[in-house]
């Protein structure tokens, strides 16, 4: 296998987990002192790595991403049925490797229209799987409410998706990754 099909392996393993298994992030932001601060949270990752982030109004972490714009966004979780550690790099701590997408980018606060967008494919979207316990809202009150952002990634890493401890990193400032899924046709 190729390294550009180990890629492609992985960047569709990830995203599969992203979608099926892994449910909330973790956003780390900076603090006014510019110290990282992490806080769990639904986040939407797009086939070319753009994240998507509504919350509601009241959150620090509003502020801190008016103020500055950096970000990262981490979904973990279990190893991969696969997953082997035989050659652990520094220390044998009899673990597998942790399931990890890091999206590391720049966020641009969304307009209401994009707000509404967002917050209605996913809200409908969770809805028809049964998820049903969040408050329905409609458009005049997701505009007074909520807040979106769109994370246009800067470096993607992935690790767990691969061979042992092997991991996958680009910069999309640099590198032009496969596209998650076979027919996107963008890619960060």
């Amino acid at each position: 296998m190729t390294e550009r099909d180990r890629l492609a392996a992985a960047l569709a393993a990830a995203a599969e987990f992203v979608r099926t298994q892994a449910g909330f992030a973790q956003v780390t932001t900076l603090d006014a002192a510019g110290f990282p601060t992490a806080r769990t949270v639904s986040a939407f990752l797009s086939g070319d790595w753009t994240v998507r982030l509504v919350q509601r109004d009241g959150h620090r972490r509003l502020g801190q991403l008016r103020r500055d714009p950096r970000l990262l966004v981490t979904w973990s979780g279990s190893p991969a049925a696969s997953s082997v550690n035989e050659s652990p790099a520094v220390f044998d701590l009899g673990l597998l490797i942790p399931r990890v997408v890091f999206v590391q980018g720049v966020a641009a606060e969304m307009d209401e229209a994009q707000t509404w967008a967002t917050y209605r494919a996913h809200d409908q979207r969770l809805r028809d799987r049964g998820n049903t316990r969040a408050p329905v809202r409609d458009r005049a009150n997701v505009a007074a409410e909520l807040t979106g952002f769109t994370v246009r990634p800067r470096r993607v890493r992935l690790e767990g998706f691969g061979a042992g401890p092997e991991a996958f990193t680009w910069s999309c400032e640099v590198d032009s990754p496969p596209p998650m899924h076979k027919g996107d046709e963008t890619s960060c």
